[in-house]
Protein backbone atom coordinates (compact mmCIF):
# COMPACT_ATOMS: atom_id res chain seq x y z
CA UNK A 1 0.00 0.00 0.00
CA UNK A 2 1.19 3.47 -0.71
CA UNK A 3 0.09 7.07 -0.66
CA UNK A 4 1.16 9.68 -3.18
CA UNK A 5 1.71 13.13 -1.68
CA UNK A 6 1.98 15.71 -4.43
CA UNK A 7 2.13 19.47 -4.42
CA UNK A 8 2.97 22.63 -6.29
CA UNK A 9 5.26 25.01 -4.43
CA UNK A 10 6.67 28.28 -5.67
CA UNK A 11 8.25 29.53 -2.41
CA UNK A 12 8.91 26.22 -0.64
CA UNK A 13 6.17 26.59 1.99
CA UNK A 14 3.82 24.08 0.37
CA UNK A 15 6.70 21.65 -0.13
CA UNK A 16 7.61 21.99 3.57
CA UNK A 17 4.03 21.21 4.61
CA UNK A 18 4.01 18.24 2.20
CA UNK A 19 7.16 16.87 3.83
CA UNK A 20 5.46 16.87 7.25
CA UNK A 21 2.39 15.15 5.77
CA UNK A 22 4.60 12.50 4.14
CA UNK A 23 6.29 11.90 7.49
CA UNK A 24 2.86 11.27 9.00
CA UNK A 25 1.99 8.79 6.24
CA UNK A 26 5.28 6.95 6.79
CA UNK A 27 4.54 6.62 10.51
CA UNK A 28 1.87 4.05 9.70
CA UNK A 29 3.40 0.60 9.49
CA UNK A 30 2.78 -1.09 6.15
CA UNK A 31 2.02 2.11 4.23
CA UNK A 32 4.68 3.65 2.00
CA UNK A 33 4.72 7.23 0.84
CA UNK A 34 5.87 8.76 -2.40
CA UNK A 35 6.45 12.51 -2.17
CA UNK A 36 6.87 14.43 -5.41
CA UNK A 37 6.12 17.78 -6.99
CA UNK A 38 3.10 17.71 -9.27
CA UNK A 39 5.33 18.61 -12.23
CA UNK A 40 6.89 15.12 -11.96
CA UNK A 41 3.70 13.11 -11.35
CA UNK A 42 2.45 10.81 -14.10
CA UNK A 43 -0.96 9.23 -14.43
CA UNK A 44 0.71 5.90 -13.66
CA UNK A 45 1.91 7.33 -10.32
CA UNK A 46 -1.68 8.29 -9.45
CA UNK A 47 -3.14 4.97 -10.57
CA UNK A 48 -0.55 2.97 -8.61
CA UNK A 49 -1.33 4.83 -5.38
CA UNK A 50 -3.96 3.74 -2.89
CA UNK A 51 -4.30 7.29 -1.61
CA UNK A 52 -3.64 10.77 -2.93
CA UNK A 53 -2.88 13.83 -0.81
CA UNK A 54 -2.60 16.95 -2.94
CA UNK A 55 -1.52 20.43 -1.95
CA UNK A 56 -1.23 23.87 -3.42
CA UNK A 57 -0.55 27.44 -2.52
CA UNK A 58 -3.68 29.55 -2.65
CA UNK A 59 -3.89 31.37 -5.96
CA UNK A 60 -6.87 33.68 -5.70
CA UNK A 61 -8.61 31.17 -3.43
CA UNK A 62 -8.16 28.15 -5.67
CA UNK A 63 -5.52 25.55 -6.52
CA UNK A 64 -2.57 26.31 -8.76
CA UNK A 65 -2.96 25.61 -12.46
CA UNK A 66 -0.18 23.02 -12.24
CA UNK A 67 -2.25 20.89 -9.85
CA UNK A 68 -5.47 21.52 -11.78
CA UNK A 69 -3.78 20.10 -14.90
CA UNK A 70 -3.19 16.82 -13.06
CA UNK A 71 -6.84 16.60 -12.08
CA UNK A 72 -7.91 17.47 -15.63
CA UNK A 73 -5.85 14.50 -16.90
CA UNK A 74 -7.32 12.18 -14.25
CA UNK A 75 -10.91 13.24 -14.82
CA UNK A 76 -10.69 13.20 -18.62
CA UNK A 77 -9.80 9.54 -18.89
CA UNK A 78 -9.05 7.73 -15.65
CA UNK A 79 -12.02 8.20 -13.35
CA UNK A 80 -12.81 4.48 -13.28
CA UNK A 81 -9.29 3.74 -12.03
CA UNK A 82 -9.27 6.45 -9.35
CA UNK A 83 -12.70 5.62 -7.96
CA UNK A 84 -12.61 4.75 -4.26
CA UNK A 85 -9.03 5.78 -3.64
CA UNK A 86 -8.59 7.85 -0.49
CA UNK A 87 -8.02 11.56 -1.09
CA UNK A 88 -7.10 14.57 1.05
CA UNK A 89 -5.97 18.16 0.55
CA UNK A 90 -3.65 20.76 2.05
CA UNK A 91 -2.82 24.36 1.23
CA UNK A 92 -0.63 27.30 2.09
CA UNK A 93 -1.08 31.01 1.61
CA UNK A 94 0.77 34.24 2.18
CA UNK A 95 -1.81 35.51 4.66
CA UNK A 96 -4.16 33.87 7.20
CA UNK A 97 -7.20 35.03 5.20
CA UNK A 98 -5.54 34.29 1.86
CA UNK A 99 -7.94 31.58 0.69
CA UNK A 100 -6.64 28.44 2.42
CA UNK A 101 -10.04 26.84 2.89
CA UNK A 102 -11.37 27.66 -0.56
CA UNK A 103 -8.16 26.30 -2.08
CA UNK A 104 -8.59 23.02 -0.20
CA UNK A 105 -12.25 22.87 -1.22
CA UNK A 106 -11.24 23.29 -4.88
CA UNK A 107 -8.88 20.32 -4.53
CA UNK A 108 -11.52 18.23 -2.73
CA UNK A 109 -14.08 19.07 -5.44
CA UNK A 110 -11.72 17.79 -8.12
CA UNK A 111 -11.10 14.64 -6.08
CA UNK A 112 -14.84 14.04 -5.70
CA UNK A 113 -15.33 14.36 -9.47
CA UNK A 114 -12.47 11.87 -9.92
CA UNK A 115 -14.29 9.42 -7.64
CA UNK A 116 -11.96 9.60 -4.66
CA UNK A 117 -13.30 9.13 -1.16
CA UNK A 118 -12.16 12.30 0.55
CA UNK A 119 -11.34 13.12 4.14
CA UNK A 120 -10.64 16.35 5.93
CA UNK A 121 -8.01 16.81 8.56
CA UNK A 122 -8.35 15.00 11.89
CA UNK A 123 -9.94 16.64 14.91
CA UNK A 124 -6.50 17.25 16.39
CA UNK A 125 -5.82 19.59 13.48
CA UNK A 126 -9.19 21.33 13.53
CA UNK A 127 -11.36 18.79 11.74
CA UNK A 128 -12.19 20.74 8.61
CA UNK A 129 -11.08 20.57 4.96
CA UNK A 130 -7.41 19.73 5.32
CA UNK A 131 -4.25 21.16 6.80
CA UNK A 132 -3.20 24.67 5.93
CA UNK A 133 -0.88 27.41 7.06
CA UNK A 134 0.04 30.97 6.20
CA UNK A 135 3.70 31.20 5.30
CA UNK A 136 6.23 28.61 6.42
CA UNK A 137 4.74 25.81 8.55
CA UNK A 138 5.24 26.48 12.27
CA UNK A 139 5.32 23.77 14.97
CA UNK A 140 1.49 23.66 15.11
CA UNK A 141 1.08 23.26 11.36
CA UNK A 142 3.83 20.63 11.32
CA UNK A 143 2.05 18.64 14.05
CA UNK A 144 -1.30 18.93 12.27
CA UNK A 145 0.31 17.83 9.02
CA UNK A 146 1.75 14.72 10.70
CA UNK A 147 -1.71 13.87 12.01
CA UNK A 148 -3.26 14.49 8.58
CA UNK A 149 -0.80 12.16 6.86
CA UNK A 150 -1.24 9.50 9.53
CA UNK A 151 -5.03 9.68 9.21
CA UNK A 152 -4.92 9.15 5.45
CA UNK A 153 -2.49 6.24 5.88
CA UNK A 154 -4.82 4.64 8.43
CA UNK A 155 -7.79 5.01 6.07
CA UNK A 156 -5.80 3.50 3.20
CA UNK A 157 -4.83 0.53 5.42
CA UNK A 158 -8.44 0.05 6.58
CA UNK A 159 -9.74 0.23 3.03
CA UNK A 160 -7.14 -2.26 1.81
CA UNK A 161 -7.94 -4.70 4.63
CA UNK A 162 -11.67 -4.53 3.82
CA UNK A 163 -10.97 -5.23 0.16
CA UNK A 164 -8.82 -8.23 1.09
CA UNK A 165 -11.57 -9.61 3.35
CA UNK A 166 -14.22 -9.08 0.66
CA UNK A 167 -12.18 -11.00 -1.92
CA UNK A 168 -11.89 -14.10 0.30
Amino acid sequence: MHVLVTYHSRTGNTRALAEHIAEGVRSMEGVDCILMPVSEVTIDDVLAADGLIAGSPSYYGTMAAELKRLFDRIISGHRAQTARKVGAAFATSGHPTGGLETTMVSILQAMLVAGLVVTGDPRSAGGHYGVGCAGKPDKHAASWALDHGRQVAELVAQHSNKQKQASR
